[in-house]
């Protein structure tokens, strides 16, 4: 009843009052904004049982602009599930392209926040709420633009499906249900990934097309002892060995590694980034085995993720008392890993480092899959520049591999060709996404509608 009464207080919530700073434009941006807001109230976070709620909600806005009720479904998976838009066109038995983004949000805890996380503020130019950035104001200004290409009667040569999925935030069950289900599809456009950067004057300075993500890992590191009393310690401690172990891991730079991707990325961002940084990127670009410009990169949070794999410990416990000798200490070492290195080499490389035949070492399955790169295709990216031209002349479009995970990989390891596309341009000093206050900004959502709207009729 609890979850019941929460579900009709969000759904019934009317779109905030706003300034004229916080106002769109457009009628399309407005309606985005009045998506945003009233989906920001959906608490669709893992065991809330909100998703199916927000997902209603959606599926009444996309009928209200013309779908057939028939091409709009909801298929339900425990207490998430994903939902369909089909956007029919001319050739219907050509190949889909499927519009992808997430309606799940991670946990947000009301205390450690300014304002209440799940109710929507439009305050100073943003758009305040868990889930504003990541994903739904791409779902919002992605589901804005259909309804206004839908309402405009415009006609796509082949079928666009709007794929949006429950639960990319933890075990992608959703997702690889969704690309079972479209395994035949001919190009996926991702909402939750790409987007332009803004300088600190806020104009347009760069546009990353996601082609790539690293893959990612979690494995658990086990050591059991029968302990004792604290007071007669022996030759072995389960902690001390575990933190040992941790320490090499932690210590240890995976080889520097480079695909088509990445090597055009770095290729693009050295033309723009002065002194020893960007002679580190033209090493690199020029010589993949160039360890030293490799760790250079490295050494920058912004391109860590880049050059090679990562492996970080991430969670610890252990011991039962504080007068006793644990009997178990365990850890989480998190992974990115490079496109093309399989988990079992990472895998074979924890175990080596651990450098102790006592501590266990096992992947622990989350729901993410081994995913290549997705080759650069010379029509998306003619699109991509077409559109960013139009919102910022001259605008430099550059091919990134995210760092992060995305439901891509699940569509990229049956070999559709996946691009994170998403219409959102913001500083990045302003990218709070999981973490706490996570906003959008307001300016951003009339041309994000925009783009999706160029974007889809440039490719159909």
């Amino acid at each position: 009843m609890r979850h019941l009464l929460t579900l009709v207080a969000a759904a019934s919530l009317a779109p905030m009052s706003a300034s004229a700073q916080d106002a769109p434009a457009t009628p399309a941006g407005k309606e985005a904004l009045a998506l945003l807001t009233r989906g920001i109230a959906f608490r669709t976070v893992e065991g809330q049982g909100q998703v199916p709620a927000y997902a209603a909600y959606l599926k009444q806005q996309l009928v209200s602009a013309g779908f057939a009720d028939a091409d709009v479904a909801f298929v339900p998976m425990g207490e998430t599930g994903y939902l369909t838009a089909r956007y029919p066109g001319r050739d219907r038995g050509g190949k889909a392209t499927i519009v992808l983004g997430h309606m799940d949000v991670v946990q947000a805890d009301p205390k450690d926040w300014t304002r209440d996380p799940f109710t929507p503020v439009v305050e100073g130019g943003y758009v305040y709420g868990r889930g504003s950035l990541d994903n739904k104001a791409g779902v919002s200004t992605a589901v804005a633009a259909l309804m206004k290409l839908r309402r405009a009667r415009w006609v796509p040569q082949h079928d666009v499906v709007l794929v949006l999925t429950g639960d990319e935030e933890t075990t992608m069950k959703t997702t690889r249900a969704a690309a079972a289900a479209f395994k035949d599809a001919g190009l996926v456009l991702n909402a939750d990934a790409g987007g332009g950067s803004l300088g600190d004057d806020g104009k347009p300075i760069v546009y990353g097309v996601q082609a790539a993500e690293k893959v990612y890992g979690d494995w658990h590191l086990t050591v059991t002892d029968p302990g004792g009393h604290s007071s007669r310690p022996g030759p072995r401690n389960a902690i001390a060995s575990l933190a040992a172990a941790l320490v090499r891991i932690a210590a240890y730079r995976f080889p520097p590694e480079q695909n088509e991707i990445t090597k055009a990325s770095l290729a693009a961002t050295a033309k723009g980034t002065p002194g020893p940084l960007g002679d580190a990127m033209r090493a690199f670009v020029a010589n993949p085995a160039d360890t030293a410009a490799a760790d250079r990169i490295s050494a920058d949070p912004r391109y860590v993720g880049q050059v090679r794999t990562t492996c970080v410990p991430t969670m610890v416990s252990g011991g039962h008392a504080p007068n006793a000798l644990p009997q178990r200490a365990t850890a989480n070492i998190n992974c990115r890993i490079f496109p093309g290195t399989s988990r079992a080499a990472i895998e074979t490389r924890l175990i080596a480092l651990t450098a102790d035949p006592s501590i266990t070492v096992a992947l622990f399955d989350n729901g993410t899959i081994e995913a290549g790169a997705s080759p650069l295709d010379p029509k998306v990216m003619a699109a991509v520049r077409a559109v960013a031209a139009r919102r910022a002349p001259g605008l430099a479009v550059v091919p990134l591999q995210e760092a992060g995970a995305t439901d891509s990989m699940h569509f990229r390891a049956r070999g559709i060709p996946s691009f994170g596309v998403g219409g959102v341009f913001m500083k990045p000093g302003d990218i709070f996404a999981h973490g706490l206050n996570e906003r959008v900004p307001v300016a951003t959502i009339d041309p994000a509608v925009s783009w999706w709207e160029g974007l889809l009729t440039a490719l159909g």
